[in-house]
């Protein structure tokens, strides 16, 4: 018989119940160093007072209207966004699957506006995940995501990660925007080099093609930039943005340039949900604590503080690790196993990570974490790799 939820996870056998901070609490008592942030969305830990009192404050007021009105947390929200950021625009999704179909549409408005209806291609790349809706399966085109679901969007096209070659043979007439990661999640923590950044920036300009950037994993000072584009020093056309950025709040957003922009007039999007009170309220605490610099500057400083400790770790395990890559607090630990079995032992050990693509495991720590939390993490992620070696000897 399926259960009442739709078992489309493979759950682990935890109920948490209370979050502080760092750390999560079972509800047989535990407490778990949370190494996961809910996937990079808990920016800023659990019940962060700041973000409480936020929403306290919000809820005892208004809930939610319809963007048949003006909402002015929303409008408060998109003006710290764009004076923190490339964008001159903002549209508040509720997630980062939404903020995919947005992109999407945006882009192939964009040119059928421009009187170029045949440039409907974005080319894409291997490795990436853009959620899960119909749009976001077909931009990833693996066969892990779009298996069954035929069908498919088209529209995309894709290249292998780094292949430079492929991607220049790719681009034709039809091509209208190229859609990537500057930090790939799913994929395994992969970062695009700045470098690589730099010239699709520039190949971008060249042959009058869109920039769409990802960085709803990567984005929300998680790699110790507000938002990662900003360490190769380029600016995207179109950005879509979400997890972190409400700090547990569903909440998402595409951000673009006036000119990207411009097909999107009245009625050509919507939604009803996106952009309320009380994820706009959130999201202004959020953004309020993030875009400080000395906030950044102490992000950068635990990143440079995990990345020693998390190289002290591979070191003494040969047989578990490979190494460690990543960016700011968005890291991955390269296994010589499978990476669910150190996800698995971790738990046995107090200790919350995320597996991905190509044997990584994830850490992905709230952006507040301190050198203690640090320190007291990779002595668990240590007693968990001793735990799997254990049981596979």
């Amino acid at each position: 018989m399926i259960p009442s939820v739709l078992p489309t996870y493979s759950r682990a056998p935890l109920q948490f119940v209370k979050g502080e901070g760092t750390w999560l609490i079972e509800a047989d008592g535990r407490r778990f160093l949370d190494l996961g942030a809910g996937i990079a969305v808990n920016a800023l830990g659990h019940a962060h007072p700041a973000l409480v009192q936020a929403l306290t404050d919000q809820a005892q007021k208004l809930w939610h209207v319809s963007n048949l009105y003006e909402i002015p947390q929303q409008q408060a929200l998109a003006d710290k966004l764009v004076a923190a950021s490339f964008a001159d625009t903002v549209f508040f999704t509720n997630s980062g699957t939404e903020s995919c179909e947005l992109a999407v549409k945006m882009a192939r408005k964009y040119w059928y506006d421009k009187g170029h209806p045949e440039k409907t291609t974005i080319l894409a790349f291997e490795g990436s995940f853009h959620g899960r809706s119909s749009a976001g399966i077909a931009a990833a085109g693996s066969e892990k995501m779009t298996k069954g679901f035929a069908p498919l969007l088209p529209g995309f096209r894709h290249v292998g990660w780094g292949d430079h070659d492929a991607m220049h043979a790719a681009i034709d007439d039809s091509v209208g925007a190229i859609l990537i990661e500057p930090v790939q999640g799913e994929g395994g923590i992969r970062p695009l080099p700045d470098q690589c950044l730099k010239g699709l920036r520039a190949l971008c300009d060249e042959k009058g093609i869109l920039l769409i950037l990802d960085e709803v994993q990567c984005g929300v000072a998680r790699t110790g930039r507000l938002f990662a584009h900003e360490w190769a020093g380029v600016t995207p056309d179109i950005m879509m943005v979400a997890k972190g950025i409400g700090g547990g709040f569903p909440l998402g957003a595409v951000l673009a340039t006036e000119e990207a922009a411009s097909g999107m007039t009245a009625g050509t999007h919507g939604s009803t949900y996106g952009g309320n009170p009380l994820g706009c309220a959130v999201g202004c605490a959020v953004m309020d604590i993030v875009s400080a610099p000395e906030f950044l500057e102490t992000v950068n400083a635990r990143a440079g503080f995990l990345r020693q400790k998390l190289e002290g770790l591979v070191a003494s395990h040969p047989d578990v690790f490979e190494g460690v890559r990543g960016l700011g607090l968005m890291l991955g630990l390269k296994c010589k196993l499978a990476p669910i079995d150190l996800v698995k032992a971790g738990y046995g050990c107090g200790v919350i990570t995320v597996p991905a693509a190509d044997n990584v495991v994830r850490l992905l720590p709230p952006l507040n974490i301190s050198e203690d939390e640090i320190s007291e993490a990779v002595n668990r992620l240590d007693f968990a790799a001793d735990a799997v070696l254990e049981t596979q000897g």
